[in-house]
């Protein structure tokens, strides 16, 4: 503990604040890759383990997949001699990384982003509310999506998501059960209601809401965890482990109860929600006072304080003068310039990705568009950083 603890603190030191982290690819087996994460053609595809699909921004979280590495979805500090995850720093460091203030309240960041690039849809799947995610072990993992801009969206961007509000107001939840018990096809998607992915929007999604995502390229904000209930069996052209669909389920409860547990772990309100569009949908919102010269911010994640998050828009050649409340993560989407006194660049690994700890956050932080193009960086918050962000106006 000591050694990382001093080895964080000359790398913030270093750094003034501001620590480089190396991207974490995650790998899944039940959906092919869309292949827009900027990999060489070749690294997609890792035999048993399926193919990288998704890729963890500032990750303290490890993927929950039966195959793989021990370390899979942990961020690691780029620091040349150590090998030091982010979880170990926030462990060990907290105080250094998050703020004592906030340390003392918070166990962790709370928060992962990722990216994820799939070729087929996601399957039907809910992730569980905390009080079923508790009963092994797990966090809930309420999330919210953007749609990045000036990509190929892939041949199905649509989400599906809850249910039609029949379904809820007549109580008739057994209708999805026989699907679960044949487990030989996707009709169970037709209980459920698509929307467009529009690329520079997207959604908020509180736990156990029941979703399929489309295959755009989405960047995702969540809260710390990987828990999942998979419901529909036939995916891409083949049926998927029905292990999926227990995954995140006690023994105990699915010998007792078999595929209808998973109906008692649904959001059933929400995913019934007959303005479920309305109440969950997200548009960029300027962030008030950040208009400079150079550029502006906008909040692309909002209406909940269990994360938060901005996109950083700056004209070629402009400073933007930058402050905020706590520990916070970027990922650079499009550019390249200069972050405080870090070199970034869009798409050049090792370049584009960097934590920003409590003690440089919360003061002024200039940033300089060196490139010919827009630079176009995301910021990630956790849990009560900004309790300031914009209210979803709920239609009843």
């Amino acid at each position: 503990m000591d050694n990382v603890k001093k080895a964080v603190e000359k790398a913030i030191e270093g750094g003034n604040g501001l620590l480089r982290l190396k991207p974490a690819w995650v790998a899944r087996d039940f959906l092919p890759p869309g292949k827009r994460l900027g990999l060489p053609e070749e690294d997609y595809e890792v035999g048993e383990r399926g193919w990288i699909t998704e890729r963890w921004i500032g990750s303290t979280t490890k993927a929950d997949n039966a195959i793989g590495p021990e370390d899979e979805g942990l961020s690691y500090l780029d620091i040349e001699g150590s090998d030091i995850t982010l979880k170990q720093a926030v462990e060990d460091a907290a105080d250094l990384v998050m703020g004592a203030k906030y340390a003392k309240a918070h166990k962790g960041l709370g928060r992962l982003a990722k990216i994820y690039d799939f070729a087929a849809r996601i399957p039907y799947h809910i992730h569980q509310m905390q009080k079923d995610a508790s009963l092994v072990g797990r966090n809930s993992k309420d999330e919210a999506y953007y749609f990045p801009e000036e990509l190929d969206m892939g041949p199905h961007p649509e989400t599906f998501f809850g249910v039609h509000p029949y379904i809820y107001e007549q109580k008739k939840y057994d209708i999805l059960l026989p699907y679960l018990e044949d487990w030989d096809s996707d009709l169970i998607l037709k209980h459920s209601r698509a929307y467009q992915n529009i690329a520079g929007e997207g959604f908020i999604l509180p736990s156990g809401i029941l979703h399929a995502p489309g295959t755009a390229v989405t960047i995702e904000l969540q809260e710390d965890s990987d828990v999942f209930s998979m419901l529909q069996a036939l995916v891409a052209g083949k049926i998927i482990p029905k292990d999926l669909l227990y995954k995140d389920v006690r023994k105990e409860d699915r010998e007792k109860y078999g595929e209808k547990i998973i109906l008692d772990q649904v959001n059933w309100k929400d995913s019934g929600d007959p303005y479920f569009y309305e109440n969950f949908h997200l548009e960029p919102r300027l962030v008030e006072g950040s208009q400079q010269d150079g550029g502006e911010e906008y909040w692309i994640y909002y209406g909940t304080t269990k994360f938060s998050g901005k996109k950083l828009v700056l004209k070629p050649g402009s400073e933007y003068d930058t402050i905020d409340k706590g520990v916070y993560n970027i990922l650079v989407w499009k550019g390249k310039g200069i972050y405080g006194e870090a070199e970034v660049e869009a798409g050049n690994f090792g370049f584009d990705e960097l934590l920003v700890v409590d003690g440089r956050a919360t003061k002024p932080l200039k940033v300089k568009n060196t490139g010919q193009d827009e630079l176009v960086i995301f910021k990630f918050f956790g849990p009560d950083i900004n309790k300031d962000t914009p209210v979803i106006k709920k239609y009843k």
